[in-house]
């Protein structure tokens, strides 16, 4: 048998569980793991700026790849509580990540040590397991359950927490003959889907609902070929974008009441069966349970059995991952169509498509001060189908759900139910990590920007080029937004008069110095026929230095995105599109 360090045989697992990088920050009382990192080999480093960076890079990370699970690192006390975010988030967006911390000795702990902090029972809410290891010898065995318990049923983070002291006591330990531990994953039976499809085959306007479950089954091969033989349109929520690509003439708009589609909601509201799948029923997707149920029948397929009637019940349940179901779903669906069982949806389907080439929102304004419209439609001019966008939450973000075009699964990345202002440059940074190749764009409102604008200088140390869309209206958009109801506009503009740079005319921070300043690259565009430009610009700089390319683009300091409470009463602040010269890139011009 080999003896090691039980920090040392807890990297040996990681190599055997598919790591190949960590995201974090060395501190006293994690040293040692880190030594154990460069003795064994291996495991590369990304160095954050912050923690909670690192945890939103290792989020980026999980989420490009099928497989991929993300592990960030950092010492004692604020470090883990730092992490907290992170852990949040992709609890809420059911994204494996595991979180490494430092600990002061073990039999320190109930003395108030310097930076001993109880951190298991602090992320115990915000992750599927926690904790602290005072046992050298089931350090190896903490990492194995892990790693099981990551990937099972619905997959969420864990954190493990290790005193200074059991990370360098030896141990043995056997890496070559380490085995992962088997995943479970519910299934559904062969009934079950024979049940839910003949309540759809009933139905005259039936609709398949696409969350993030399938997503990260790695199912959307299977949902679209579902769709195809089925005939059924799809709508996909926020973090089910690009199961089916957007210019498929079965994917019938996004529903909500910010990221979403006109033509979505209005055939949402004109359905009469719809079937969900690895969704949860989000809020902002459904707006008022009275208007989203009224009139329709459900059925509700997902991995985790508390989601199944926990926003409303549902006609019929199943628990099953979103693979599974679908692989079941494609199997009896061929077998109906064979048999001429299926209905024939060639007329609903076509409704769907006319919503969907009609029902459109303006995005070419000519404004100066730039209209937040006009940036998207440049957007899809200069970036194309094999783009990833990385975003989180904003006027920005949900402008650019109306907007944009998502042809393929993750490629949209984002955080979905925590939001967390700051999360976009560090994700985009792991996402970058795990995809050297393919076009990166993230997109930022500058309040969300400004939260962790430290971690661009990891992009620049580490060569993680992107290119960064900056919409700057000096304000907290969003949330400006929000106070109308209050009859308000209150501690929410950033602007002020910058006495190092007059010339942005009162817009405040000057992102291009600061950008600058941590070693990458940055444009300021204020004139809409300049955006094209400009993003073909940051195209060559990010090629030429191989760091992140910020593109600021200076919008008018008010614009009200559409949203409501309710699918029947979004309110259009902007004129709507009356012909296609009004909105040239929508995926109705395009295809």
């Amino acid at each position: 048998m080999a003896r090691m360090t039980a920090a040392e045989a807890a990297v040996h697992v990681l190599k055997k569980e598919g790591v190949d990088v960590a995201f974090g920050l060395p501190g006293a009382a994690i040293n040692p793991f880190y030594a154990a990192m460069r003795n064994v080999g291996g495991v590369d480093h990304v160095l954050a700026r912050h923690v909670e960076g690192a945890s939103h890079m290792a989020e980026g990370y999980t989420r490009t790849q099928p497989g991929n699970v993300g592990v960030c690192i950092g010492t004692s006390g604020p470090a883990g509580t730092d992490m907290i975010t992170g852990l949040y988030s992709a609890s809420a967006d059911s994204i494996p990540i595991l979180c490494i911390t430092g600990q002061a000795p073990a039999n320190k702990l109930h003395k108030e040590d310097f930076q001993a902090v109880d951190i298991k029972a602090i992320a115990g809410p915000v992750t599927k397991w926690a904790i602290t290891v005072l046992e050298p010898a089931q350090v190896p065995r903490a990492f194995q359950q892990a790693f099981q318990i990551m990937r099972s049923s619905r997959p969420g983070p864990v954190l493990i927490d290790l005193p200074i002291d059991v990370q360098m006591t030896e141990i043995e330990f056997d890496p070559d003959t380490y085995e992962s531990l088997p995943a479970y994953k519910p299934s559904a039976s062969r009934a079950q889907i024979e049940k839910a499809m003949g309540m759809l085959n009933e139905a005259d306007q039936p609709l398949l609902v696409a969350g993030g479950g399938i997503i990260n089954a790695d199912a959307s091969e299977l949902l679209t070929e579902f769709a195809e033989i089925t005939g059924v349109p799809v709508i996909p929520t926020l973090m089910g974008w690009g199961t089916i690509p957007d210019d498929h003439p079965l994917m019938a708009g996004m529903v909500g009441l910010q990221t979403a589609h006109r033509y979505g909601n209005a055939t949402m509201l004109a359905s009469d069966f719809v079937m969900g799948i690895g969704n949860r029923w989000a809020n902002r997707h459904t707006g008022a349970l009275d208007s989203y149920t009224e009139g329709r029948t459900f059925v509700h397929v997902d991995i985790e059995p508390t989601q199944i009637g926990r926003i409303f019940g549902p006609d019929y349940g199943i628990v099953s991952d979103a693979k599974a179901a679908l692989e079941l779903f494609v199997e009896v669906a061929k077998e109906w169509k064979a048999e001429g069982k299926l209905k024939d949806r060639s007329a609903w389907v076509a409704e769907c498509q006319e919503r969907k080439r009609t029902l459109l929102r303006k995005t070419h304004f000519d404004n100066v001060p730039v209209k937040p419209q006009r940036v998207y439609e440049e957007m899809n001019k200069a970036f194309g189908k094999n783009t990833r966008y990385v975003s989180t939450i904003g006027l920005s973000q949900i402008a650019g759900a109306q907007f944009l075009h998502v042809y393929k699964p993750r490629h949209w990345i984002n955080c979905g139910q925590a939001g967390p202002l700051g999360w976009t440059i560090p994700a985009a940074l792991g996402v970058r990590r795990a995809d050297p190749e393919t076009d990166i764009v993230a997109l930022s409102g500058d309040y969300d920007f400004q939260f962790m604008v430290e971690e661009l200088a990891v992009g620049a140390q580490f060569n993680l080029p992107y290119i960064h869309v900056l919409v700057n209206n000096s304000y907290l958009g969003l949330i400006r937004q929000a106070q109308r109801g209050f009859d308000m506009d209150y501690q929410v503009q950033l602007s002020f008069e910058n006495i190092n740079c007059p010339e942005i005319n009162g817009y405040g921070v000057d992102h291009v110095s600061v950008v600058e300043g941590l070693g990458c690259k940055a444009l300021r565009v204020t004139d809409p026929e300049r955006i094209g430009e400009a993003f073909a610009e940051a195209r060559e700089l990010m090629q030429q230095h191989r760091v992140p390319v910020v593109v600021e683009i200076i919008l008018e300091r008010v614009t009200n995105i559409s949203m409501g409470t309710d699918l029947k009463g979004i309110n259009e602040f902007e004129e709507l599109a009356e012909n296609q010269e009004d909105a040239p890139t929508s995926i109705a011009a395009l295809t």
